[in-house]
C-alpha cells in the first residue's frame, strides 16, 4: 500500500525539535501504512481510511535535536482528500 500525501507540510515546532531526516524517515513510513506508534485500533482505523479516503494519523518517535538522550513524540497527518500532510508536534494540534 502506498498512501499519496499531497502537500508535504511540518510546523515550526517540530522542525525545531527533530532532526529532519528522522522526520524524512517518518514520513515515508507513513506513506508506505506503517502508521508507527499507534494501538491497534487506531491502525485498523488507518489501514481502513487509506484504502476509504480518510484521514490519516500516526505517530514517532525520534530523538531529540538538542539532547539525543530524550525521545520527542510527534504526528503525521494525511487529510481525507491527499490534498496535504503535515508533521506536528501533539502541543501543535
Amino acid at each position: 500500500m502506498r498512501v499519496k500525501l499531497g502537500r508535504l507540510l511540518a510546523t515550526p515546532a517540530v522542525l525545531e525539535a527533530v532532526p529532519q531526516e528522522q522526520i524524512m524517515e517518518a514520513v515515508e513510513r507513513h506513506a508506505s501504512g506503517d502508521w508507527g506508534d499507534v494501538c491497534g485500533s487506531d491502525k485498523g482505523r488507518n489501514n481502513w481510511a487509506a484504502k476509504n479516503e480518510a484521514r490519516l494519523q500516526s505517530a514517532y518517535h525520534a530523538k531529540a535535536k538538542d539532547d539525543p538522550e530524550r525521545e520527542v513524540k510527534f504526528w503525521i497527518i494525511t487529510e481525507a482528500d491527499r490534498s496535504a500532510t503535515t508533521v506536528l508536534l501533539p502541543s501543535d494540534y
